[in-house]
C-alpha cells in the first residue's frame, strides 16, 4: 500500500469590493437623499406650503386693514394698495350706513378679481356668511365654479360676480375670498372684502416632476464620474504601494513607496518606506549575524579538533598546554552558547528580573578581579574609581553582566596604550549613579551610534575575532538595561575613544531597611 498526498483545491480568495464601486454606492445614495428631500419639499408638499402661505399673506392684510379702519383711517388705501402690489391681494372696503353699502377704499391688482365683478346678491349673502360665522368668513372657489345663493354650483351656470358664463376659459384659478366685519370707535359697520389667487399649480408641478428627473439622471451621472476620479487619485498611489510591498515580500527591499496624494496615503508611504529600510537593516545584520556565529562558532571547533587529533597521532603532544588550549576553546565555545540563549531569553521576555538590594560599587570592584590574568599577561589596564558606595534596587547577576560586557567591549577596542577606565559618579540633584566605562579606541562614528547595539554589529565591518567575549555583550546590555527601565548611552568622538554608560536609582538608608527587611 502506497503512501499518496492528496492535494485540495484552494478556493480563490474572494476580493472585496473596488474603491470606485463603494465610492459611487455612498455618493449614489447621498444623491437619492437629497433627490427624496428635494421631490417631498419642491414637489409633493409645493401645493401646501403655496397655500399656508398665501393663507397667512391673506391674515396679515386682514390685521392691517382691521387696525386702520379702528385706528388710522387715513392710511386705509395707502394699506390696500401695499398689500395689492406686494402680495397680489385684491381688497375692497365697505360702510354701511343702515340698508345702504358704500365703498370706501380697495385695490384690484388682478384685473379680473372676483370681489371687484360681484353683484348685490352675492354681497349679500357673503355678508350674511360672516354675521353667521361670528363676523369672520373665508370661502374658496375652485376652477369652474361659482356661488350662487347658498350652494356652489358647476360650470356654464349664471355668474353672479358678473354677466357671463364661467367656463374654463373664464376662471381658471382657485379663488379664496376672505370677508370680515369690523365695528369702529363710533359704531359705524364696515366690510373688509380680500381676495387671493391660487396659480394653478398642476401645470408648475409637472414642470418641476420632468426637471426633477432630468436633475436626477444629471446628479447620478456627476456622482459616477466624480467616484472614479476621486478613486484614480486615491487608488493609484494605493495600487502602486501594493506593488511595491509585494516586492517586499519578495525579499527586494528598494521596493519604492514614494507617493503623492493625500496626508493619509503619504503617511503610509513614508511608515512603508521606513519598514522597508528597517528590514534592510535586519536582513543585512541577520546575515551578518549567520556569518559572524558560524566564524566564531566554527574557530573553536576548528581548534578543538586540531589539538585533539595532534595530541592522538603524535606521541608526546599529550601536554598540559595544549590540554588547556583544548579546554578555554571549549570554555569559549560554551559561553557562546551561553550569550546567544540569554539573548534569545531576554529578547522573548522569558528572563524575568530578579530584583533585590545590593551595594553596586562593591559588584564592580568585584569584576575587576576578573581580568587580573588579562592584565598580568597582555598588559591590559582596568581601573576603577568612584567617589562614594552606593547601593541600589535591582538585579544584581544582571547588572555584573552588563558591567562586565562593556568592559569586555572596551578591552576588544581600546587603543595602544591597552588602558580602560571604569568609573561610578553619584548625582545628588538626581538621585542615581552613573557607571561609565570608557576606551582609548578610534571612536565610532556618529552616523554609526545608534546602530552599535545591535547583535553582531562592527563599525569596521571586518570580522575579527574578539579577545574577551562573544560579540553579543553590547545587545545582551541594551536588552538588561531596557528591562530595568533604566537610561543607557555611549559618548565617542574620532580619534579618542567611547565611553558607553548607564544609571540606576541610588537606595536609600530607610529604603535599603525596607527591602532588606
Amino acid at each position: 500500500m502506497s503512501n499518496k498526498t492528496v492535494y485540495e483545491p484552494v478556493e480563490p480568495r474572494r476580493r472585496g469590493v473596488s474603491i470606485s464601486a463603494k465610492l459611487f454606492g455612498f455618493l449614489a445614495l447621498f444623491t437619492l437623499f437629497i433627490l427624496i428631500v428635494v421631490w417631498i419639499f419642491q414637489i409633493g408638499l409645493l401645493n401646501y406650503f403655496y397655500r399656508e402661505t398665501k393663507y397667512q399673506e391673506l391674515e396679515m392684510a386682514d390685521y392691517a386693514i382691521t387696525h386702520a379702519i379702528v385706528d388710522t383711517p387715513e392710511s386705509l388705501t395707502s394699506i390696500a394698495e401695499e398689500f395689492g402690489e406686494n402680495y397680489g391681494i385684491c381688497s375692497r372696503i365697505f360702510l354701511v350706513d343702515r340698508d345702504r353699502v358704500y365703498q370706501i377704499s380697495g385695490s384690484d391688482v388682478l384685473g379680473d378679481c372676483l370681489i371687484h365683478h360681484m353683484s348685490d346678491k352675492l354681497l349679500t349673502y357673503l355678508y350674511n356668511k360672516a354675521i353667521a360665522n361670528g363676523g369672520v368668513y373665508t370661502h374658496q372657489v375652485n376652477p369652474g365654479q361659482a356661488i350662487v345663493g347658498s350652494e356652489t354650483k358647476e360650470e356654464n351656470v349664471k355668474d353672479p360676480f358678473g354677466d357671463r358664463t364661467m367656463n374654463h376659459s373664464g376662471i381658471n384659478s382657485v379663488n379664496t375670498i376672505h370677508v370680515r366685519l369690523v365695528t369702529d370707535g363710533d359704531g359705524r359697520e364696515y366690510i373688509v372684502l380680500l381676495n387671493s389667487e391660487l396659480v394653478p399649480l398642476s401645470s408648475m408641478v409637472d414642470t418641476l416632476e420632468t426637471q426633477f428627473w432630468m436633475i436626477a439622471v444629471i446628479l447620478l451621472l456627476g456622482a459616477l464620474i466624480l467616484a472614479i476620479l476621486i478613486s484614480r487619485n486615491i487608488s493609484h498611489p494605493i495600487q502602486k504601494m501594493n506593488h511595491a510591498a509585494k516586492r517586499l515580500a519578495e525579499g527586494q527591499y528598494d521596493a519604492d513607496f514614494e507617493v503623492t496624494g493625500y496626508s493619509e496615503v503619504m503617511e503610509l508611504s513614508e511608515s512603508l518606506t521606513h519598514a522597508s529600510e528597517e528590514l534592510s537593516k535586519n536582513d543585512k545584520l541577520q546575515k551578518e549575524l549567520i556569518a559572524n556565529i558560524s566564524h566564531d562558532l566554527r574557530t573553536p571547533l576548528t581548534m578543538i579538533i586540531g589539538y585533539s587529533e595532534v595530541m592522538r597521532d603524535l606521541p608526546g603532544e599529550n601536554t598540559p598546554e595544549n590540554v588547556q588550549v583544548i579546554i578555554d576553546e571549549t570554555q569559549r565555545l560554551s559561553e557562546l552558547v551561553n550569550d546567544l540563549l540569554d539573548l534569545s531569553k531576554l529578547q522573548a521576555g522569558t528572563r524575568r528580573l530578579n530584583l533585590d538590594a545590593f551595594n553596586l560599587t562593591d559588584v564592580v570592584q568585584s569584576v575587576m578581579s576578573r581580568y587580573e590574568k588579562l592584565t598580568q599577561k597582555d598588559g591590559y589596564t582596568v581601573e576603577f574609581s568612584y567617589d562614594t558606595k552606593v547601593t541600589v534596587f535591582a538585579d544584581q547577576t544582571m547588572i555584573l553582566q552588563v558591567v562586565y560586557n562593556l568592559i569586555n567591549n572596551a578591552i576588544n577596542y581600546t587603543g595602544d596604550d591597552k588602558l580602560v577606565r571604569v568609573t561610578q559618579k553619584v548625582s545628588a540633584e538626581t538621585g542615581r549613579v552613573r557607571i561609565s566605562v570608557t576606551d582609548s579606541g578610534v571612536g565610532i562614528p556618529a552616523d554609526q551610534i545608534p546602530l552599535i547595539w545591535d547583535r553582531y554589529y562592527k563599525i569596521d565591518k571586518v570580522h575579527r575575532r574578539a579577545m574577551v567575549g562573544t560579540g553579543l555583550g553590547l545587545s545582551i546590555v541594551k536588552q538588561i538595561l531596557e528591562q530595568h527601565n533604566t537610561t543607557y548611552g555611549v559618548e565617542s568622538k574620532l580619534g579618542t575613544g567611547s565611553t558607553f554608560w548607564f544609571e540606576l536609582n541610588i537606595l536609600n538608608a530607610n529604603a535599603e531597611n525596607d527591602h532588606i527587611s
